[in-house]
């Protein structure tokens, strides 16, 4: 059995409310066992036999556009990934203050090379630097500007990137790590 980390994208933003015991409801009557979530982001953790990812995510994909009405993207990854993301430590050279935010986009499709190859680059207005990348993950660095974090670094992808991202602040994540763990 293997403990997945389900990281849904537009949970509880722009006016998609879904309740935690809906979303363990949903996952629950998938057949997946030991479903928890953490905070109301979207983060569903379960565990399962099933080895086949695509189709688990596809398989999620469907029973949660079923329950709730509406498309939810969802990128799984296991507890181990997620920790060896957090081992590369990808900003410790980055200088701490009060209007940076550290932020990982977990992706569903492969981060293409030129993306890669180009980083570290900024938006243009200056909202936000993504300073590194593995295939399946950003690391960016959110600027706050007036209270308010802005700008979307997936425009640095190329038009031609079919895949989803799903962002969480890098300290968050250690703790989801963490309470996906305590289960």
């Amino acid at each position: 059995m293997e403990t997945y980390i389900a990281f849904l994208r537009a949970v509880n933003v722009g006016g998609r409310t879904v309740k935690m015991d809906r979303l363990r409801e949903l996952f629950t009557g998938l057949g997946l066992e030991a479903v928890r979530t953490y905070i109301q982001s979207g983060n569903v953790f379960f565990r399962t036999a099933e080895t086949d990812r695509a189709a688990l995510t596809a398989r999620i994909e469907a029973g949660l556009e079923a329950g709730l009405g509406y498309p939810v993207p969802v990128l799984l990854r296991t507890v181990e990934e997620v920790e060896a993301l957090l081992a590369l430590d990808p900003f410790a050279a980055v200088e701490p203050a009060e209007d940076k935010r550290l932020c990982v986009l977990f992706l569903s499709e492969p981060l293409p090379e030129e993306v890669r190859s180009g980083l570290p680059v900024a938006s243009p207005k200056g909202d936000w630097e993504m300073i590194g990348a593995t295939a399946d993950a950003a690391f960016v660095v959110m600027y706050v500007r007036n209270g308010r974090l802005n700008g979307n670094p997936a425009t640095a992808f190329p038009k031609s990137y079919r895949g989803h991202a799903t962002s969480r602040f890098f300290h968050t994540t250690g703790k989801i790590v963490a309470a996906a763990r305590k289960g």
